[in-house]
């Protein structure tokens, strides 16, 4: 469940941040790429923020 969470909510991110870019500031992409480093880090290191975060919350795999 925690999976499917975390990958819910860096989808949710990146298409909110690309539509702020073209509405508002193209500097949004800017958090685009936060997330898409954190993603590719976490493949890496096997150490996700947002797991951290959401098993605070209770939230089991």
């Amino acid at each position: 469940m925690k999976n499917r969470i975390v990958r819910a909510v860096a989808g949710s991110f990146i298409l909110i941040s690309l539509v702020l870019a073209i509405y508002v500031n193209i500097h949004w992409l800017w958090f685009t790429a936060f997330v898409g480093v954190n993603l590719l880090q976490s493949a890496f290191t096997k150490w996700c923020l947002m797991e951290d975060i959401l098993s605070k919350f209770g939230i089991k795999d």
